[in-house]
C-alpha cells in the first residue's frame, strides 16, 4: 500500500509540473510582451518578441530546475524511508 501512495504523490507531482511548464512561459510571453516591454518600456513589436522569447526561455528553465530538485528531494525521502523498513 505505501507504493500506491508514493505513485500517487510522483503522479502528481508529473501533473502539476507539466501544467506549469505549458502555462507559465507562455501567459508570462504574452504578458511581459505587452504590458512590460511594449507597455512599460515603449520596445518596438519586433524587439519585444525577442525579450519576451527570452523571458518564455527562463521560465522554462527555472520549471526544470524546480521539477528536478523537487524530484530529487521526493526520491531520497522515499528512499530514507524505504530503507528503515
Amino acid at each position: 500500500f505505501r507504493n500506491e501512495g508514493s505513485l500517487t504523490s510522483t503522479l502528481r507531482t508529473l501533473l502539476f509540473f507539466t501544467a506549469l511548464m505549458i502555462t507559465l512561459p507562455v501567459g508570462l510571453y504574452f504578458s511581459s510582451k505587452a504590458y512590460v516591454f511594449e507597455g512599460s518600456l515603449g520596445m518596438s513589436d519586433r524587439d519585444s518578441y525577442f525579450y519576451a522569447a527570452i523571458v518564455a526561455v527562463v521560465t522554462v528553465h527555472v520549471v526544470l530546475a524546480l521539477f528536478v530538485y523537487v524530484a530529487w528531494n521526493e526520491g531520497s525521502r522515499q528512499w530514507r524511508e524505504g530503507k528503515q523498513d
